[in-house]
């Protein structure tokens, strides 16, 4: 794939960029070594204050990085500037609570006591070079929990971002140096896929981090276990949205909206696989398909758009012969199921669907779907809820809607993922671990999580 920015608004190649040469890739994984020798030994007070110093940088550049974001990756407008300040956001957080997060534990008195001690404590220490390997579908979000964590903690960064958002990872890059990062602390490495092993490999590269799908985290996860390397893994999601008799249908279907379509329904926590209650399956479904319906499909630089196109043509074509396999197979289309007429021969466009009857035997049960394709489920009961919740083989988040408190229990500790959201939508938050299981991944993304999973934790013992 050519590292290139292509609109996904009309499929025009606006930029096209060389890959780094060898010998670039080398200076840059010197100067990471280099670097990291001395912020590693930089307080936390310094670290917190380059950290808001990129997010006040951040803040005033909103708007132009959200229309490169737009550009790029086709999401509507309004929700690149979002992106934006939420990323503001957990850099402040960061800042703000990396040194109580990482300061040092002190065992309990008898313990010490016990392990002929004078004292114990146990302190959180960098691990040095972390190669990040992300997607393209939240192209500064994705980068900056890595990021802001992993800095704060006095580790350094080299990003190898998805190919078809490089004005967005060479404008991190920038964003760290403008802040006063030192020079190494934070680079882009313009890069395909195939350089990813041998960076990896790299003696001087510690650990990884990789968001995207399910083959790259076998492949990232296969090479660091061959080198021992430590990583973290958020691959793809199916998450299930249950909603139950005693639960506000109104506001569950309202929100259903926003749960499958947020980022053009391109996001491994969207809600994908809507489970209802018979008892209220039929109003649900009434208000959930009248929803999809009157969203605005259009121009993501227009304010007023709520869905854009997918990111790339490869990506639509998945998503077309997820719902043609299930159609042919016996499933039900309520809503949407193809190209809007209007943007039928300019963009990757594909409507708000809705589709129900789906049987186990269909691609569409088991597979994710990256877009605005909801698949729609009748049960009867409780157990049925939780069985269908778990008949697939990933485990990002879920989201459950009751007011029952057996039930919330019920749900809370059956579902097999890494989030149970009850009466609200999945979204992820600087101050709460985030991370799946199963196929999901491993390991967790912020909170005192996340800032953890790049430290070696060491145990420093004195003796009496």
């Amino acid at each position: 794939m050519p590292i290139a920015t292509v609109n996904p608004a009309n499929g025009e190649t606006i930029r096209v960029y060389d890959a780094l040469p060898d010998d670039e890739i080398e200076r840059r994984l010197a100067l990471a070594a280099e670097t990291f020798r001395t912020y590693r030994t930089t307080t936390f007070f310094e670290r917190a204050r380059l950290l808001q110093a990129a997010a006040d940088l951040l803040d005033a550049d909103r708007d132009d990085i959200a229309r490169v974001m737009t550009t790029e990756m086709g999401k509507p407008l309004m929700a690149a500037r979002a992106e934006a300040a939420k990323c503001a956001k957990a850099m402040r957080w960061y800042a703000e609570h990396a040194a109580e997060l990482l300061s040092d534990e002190h065992p309990a008195a008898p313990d010490v006591e016990d392990s002929g001690a004078a004292s114990v404590h146990v302190r959180y220490r960098p691990l040095g070079v972390v190669l990040a390997v992300m997607p393209w579908n939240f192209p500064l979000w994705q980068v900056v929990r890595f990021a802001a964590p992993a800095l704060m903690a006095g580790n350094v960064g080299l990003l190898k971002h998805a190919s078809n958002v490089p004005q967005t990872a060479l404008y991190l890059e920038d964003l760290f140096r403008r802040a006063g990062f030192p020079e190494g602390c934070f680079q882009t490495l313009l890069v395909g896929s195939r350089a990813v092993e041998g960076i990896l490999r790299d003696r001087r590269v510690a650990a990884a981090t990789l968001t995207g799908s399910e083959p790259a985290g076998r492949s990232v996860g296969a090479i660091a276990s061959d080198e021992v390397k430590k990583t973290v893994l958020e691959l793809g999601g199916s998450d299930p949205y249950v909603v139950m008799p005693s639960a506000d249908v109104a506001k569950a279907a309202q929100v259903a909206v926003t749960a499958r379509t947020q980022n053009n329904g391109q996001s491994c926590i969207a809600a994908k696989r809507f489970i209802v209650h018979t008892d209220v399956y039929d109003e649900f479904t009434r208000l959930f398909v009248s929803g999809m319906r009157d969203l605005k499909v259009g121009d993501p630089m227009d304010e007023n758009t709520q869905v854009g196109p997918l990111a790339s043509e490869q990506g639509r074509t998945d998503l077309e012969e997820l719902v043609d396999d299930a159609v042919e197979s016996g499933a039900t289309v309520l809503c949407g199921g193809r190209r809007p007429e209007a943007y039928a021969k300019a963009g990757w466009f594909y409507e708000p669907t809705v589709i129900t009857d789906i049987t186990q035997d269909m691609r569409i049960h088991l597979e994710e779907t990256f877009g605005p394709v909801a698949t729609l489920y009748r049960v009867s009961d409780l157990d049925e809820a939780v069985a269908l919740a778990n008949d697939t083989p990933f485990g990002l988040s879920s989201n459950v809607w009751t007011h029952d408190t057996a039930e919330i229990d019920r749900f809370a500790r059956d579902i097999e993922a890494g989030g149970v959201y009850v009466n609200g939508m999945t979204a992820s938050h600087p101050a709460f671990p985030f991370g799946g299981a199963k196929r999901s991944g491993y390991g967790r993304e912020l909170a005192a999580h996340g800032i953890r999973e790049f430290c070696n934790i060491t145990t420093v013992w004195v003796g009496a």
